[in-house]
């Protein structure tokens, strides 16, 4: 079936080996700058399952992969609003100088140019940053892109990600929240919306949010995890996702 492939992979867990699944923080963003081509071919290259990346739209309805809704703190500090610039002005900054000079010269991609980094297999998650008017853009690309079976999507904002999941049925979605109780109350809609799970803040996991959610047959994930003993101690309560700036060093660390 066109749709059964590498996140349906990705998703279903192996209880019985207890595999962890390691997501590159906008990429290998601990070597490399963030949400940028350079930081998703690391992370691929140093065998991360996934890349997690941020998306904001252009005002030429560009869909731009980047984590802030302005360019200050990433491209040497041009402050341009992303939803305010055309496309065209935002590529011709640099948004890899400020991390190392080797860097320099990084544009910030379009959505089309980290889809097509992805290898057989991976998983690219792609959290929307903006609001549901990114949506039929997003449809626009994926109407001619090859890698949507490798695609899930995550987002803080519920009527979005909600919406995303209406607009791509098969593929996976999660919501994002940094609160235990919200989560709590929140997985009986979170099971009704057709969502995978929720994508948590690691320090608002414990027992009893995780085994709440596998009993509605929920996944839960935890962000942002760069600490071997808080990976451990999540895996120990279930927690198999772990979104982490240092996808190849953990998994060193935790040994699986």
């Amino acid at each position: 079936m066109r749709f059964m492939s590498a996140f349906l992979l990705f998703m279903a867990v192996n209880v019985l080996q207890a595999q962890n699944y390691y997501v590159a923080h906008r990429g290998a963003s601990f070597d490399a700058p963030e949400n940028t081509v350079a930081a998703a071919r690391l992370a691929w290259e140093n065998g991360a399952d996934a890349v997690e990346i941020d998306i904001h739209l252009a005002a030429d309805n560009r869909v731009m992969v980047i984590h802030d809704k302005d360019t200050h703190r990433t491209c040497g500090g041009k402050n341009l609003t992303i939803k305010n610039t055309p496309s065209l002005l935002l590529r011709d900054l640099d948004a890899g100088g400020w991390k190392e000079e080797r860097f320099k010269g990084e544009k910030i991609p379009f959505l089309e140019e980290i889809l097509a980094t992805i290898p057989d297999g991976k998983t690219l998650v792609v959290e929307i940053k903006c609001d549901k008017e990114v949506i039929p853009h997003l449809t626009r690309i994926f109407s001619k892109e090859k890698h949507l079976g490798q695609v899930a999507f995550i987002g803080f904002d519920w009527e979005t990600i909600v919406e995303v999941k209406k607009s791509f049925p098969h593929n996976m979605a999660l919501w994002l929240s940094g609160s235990r109780q919200a989560a709590l109350k929140k997985l009986d809609e979170v099971k009704a919306a057709g969502l995978a799970g929720i994508n948590m803040q690691y320090s608002a996991i414990d027992q009893e949010l995780v085994t709440a959610a596998r009993e509605k047959g929920l996944e839960v994930w935890a962000w942002t995890v760069d600490n071997p003993e808080e990976a451990k101690r999540l895996s120990s309560v279930g927690v198999t996702h772990f979104t982490t700036n240092r996808p190849a060093w953990l998994k060193e660390q935790v040994g699986n």
